[in-house]
């Protein structure tokens, strides 16, 4: 089995180069320092790190355990905190990723509510647009976009939390401008700006309902964000079709129309990890969004 403490000092060599700036950078001396790694790379069989002029590069073999070192490491180091939490009595810690706009809508709220409940509790919030594909990287709880028959994979449980309709946002004077709703075919000819650098699900939602309208969208602007876009709007160089979500807050001017026949349509989940969901934290969280897409129904 690997020492830890050696993995930790292997990986200070790599990160500053040398064995002395190691050493002045744990408080160890040199001597020390060498001998660790010369006890680790004894441990593996392998030859881990080469001299270059006066100081030290990894191997090819270096450079791929001082990567697993970065993972081993972080994980170990996400364990000593939550060792910290249950010394100090806190509630735990909990893991929150979410997409941009239920980022902006959504979370100020959660997260107000998690803290006033939970005042101990610690919260890592990340946006996040995908699920990873490692388990070990993905969050406690993640707001996603998805499909009806989405499988969070084994492990995780998915909530669905909102069916979020898109509409038109158009700018001032715009002949649409005031309707209640628009044919989707009608917005063919119209100048169009992209909402979605990722090209990802949002975006492709789109492009399937305007082809099953009879017309692939021209893109004269590729915006990498709902506010960027709605920023291009305001400025009249067109207007964009994103999901009510992200039309939450317009500019001056800028108004919304619903989207009709068809009306694209993105699912809104959220996924808890299985071994978290009885705790405090996750409840609270889950009951928190909850409230939250039943506000956004309503509106």
């Amino acid at each position: 089995m690997l020492d830890v403490h050696r993995l930790r000092i292997f990986r200070s060599v790599v990160a500053s180069g040398s064995v002395q700036a190691a050493a002045a950078n744990l408080g160890y001396t040199p001597s020390a320092v060498s001998q660790h790694l010369t006890a680790l790379q004894r441990e593996t069989g392998l030859a881990l790190l080469v001299r270059a002029g006066r100081g030290l590069t990894p191997t090819a073999a270096g450079h791929a355990l001082a990567a697993e070192a970065d993972r081993v490491l972080a994980r170990l180091g996400a364990a000593e905190s939550l060792v910290a939490d249950l010394r100090a009595g806190r509630t735990g810690a909990l893991s929150i990723a979410y997409f941009a706009s239920v980022g902006a809508a959504w979370m100020p709220l959660v997260v107000r509510r998690v803290l006033t409940e939970l005042p101990g509790v610690r919260l890592d919030l990340e946006l996040r647009e995908h699920i990873p594909d490692s388990r070990e990287e993905r969050a406690d709880v993640q707001v996603v976009v998805a499909g009806t028959a989405f499988d969070p994979g084994s492990g995780f449980t998915a909530h669905h939390l909102l069916d979020d309709p898109y509409v038109a946002v158009l700018p001032a004077g715009h002949r649409l401008a005031g309707q209640e709703e628009v044919d989707l075919a009608d917005l063919a000819d119209e100048r169009w700006v992209d909402n979605d650098f990722a090209r990802g699900w949002c975006r492709a939602n789109l492009i399937e309902a305007c082809t099953a309208a009879g017309f692939s969208p021209a893109f004269r602007v590729e915006a990498h964000d709902y506010p960027t876009a709605v920023a291009f709007v305001a400025a009249g160089i067109g207007l964009t079709v994103l999901p009510t979500l992200g039309a939450a807050h317009l500019p001056h001017g800028v108004s919304r129309v619903r989207v009709v026949r068809p009306t694209p349509v993105r699912s809104i989940h959220v996924v808890v990890h299985d071994a978290i969901a009885h705790t405090p934290a996750a409840r609270t969280t889950l009951a928190a969004l909850r409230e939250a897409a039943g506000s956004a129904n309503e509106r």
